[in-house]
């Protein structure tokens, strides 16, 4: 096994094999691998997991370059892709203080392209909240953003607190 630059783990079919002979009724999930797939049928893995090839064109990818493509496929559900996470946030707003505030960080956001970040976070409080899962009441510095309380990340109203949305967006 080998670890990328960018700091995944990459298999060989002898890796592999070698696991599972090692311990049969280990769980792995998503598997990188590199060169061909070919595993022999005397072994009888029958709980493989999902083998991804290993994408050498990667290799030649800035970690920029890598960071931007994986953010282009976030595995959430299509209704959180499609949800419209500004008017959420505004509707959330209950002054006028608190829309000047979350108007002007959004724009932050915006200018980042992070809004599909919000929308999985959104996602993120929705699943916690519907199966009870406790989270803390919020540390560092994504206190200071309004907007992540707004969405629920935490529960620290950073204008109250007149904290600065530019310790988080550093």
């Amino acid at each position: 096994m080998i670890t990328d630059k960018f700091g995944r783990q990459v298999y060989t079919e002898q890796d592999i094999c070698e696991i599972y002979l090692s311990d049969p009724d280990i769980q792995l999930k998503n598997v990188l691998i590199a060169g061909n797939v070919n595993f022999n049928d005397e072994l009888e893995l029958d709980n493989l997991p999902e083998i991804i090839p290993y994408n050498l064109d990667e290799l030649d990818l800035t970690i920029e370059e890598f960071d931007k493509k994986c953010q282009e496929s976030w595995f959430i559900p299509d209704e959180y892709k499609n949800f419209d996470i500004v008017q959420f946030v505004l509707d959330q707003c209950d002054s006028e203080a608190e829309l000047q505030r979350a108007a002007e960080e959004l724009l932050l956001y915006q200018e980042r392209d992070m809004f599909m970040l919000l929308k999985y976070l959104k996602y993120l409080v929705d699943t916690m909240r519907k199966n009870n899962i406790v989270w803390g009441v919020g540390r560092g510095s994504c206190v200071s953003s309004f907007v992540l309380y707004l969405i629920g990340i935490h529960k620290i109203n950073s204008l109250y607190f007149d904290l600065d949305i530019s310790e988080f967006l550093k």
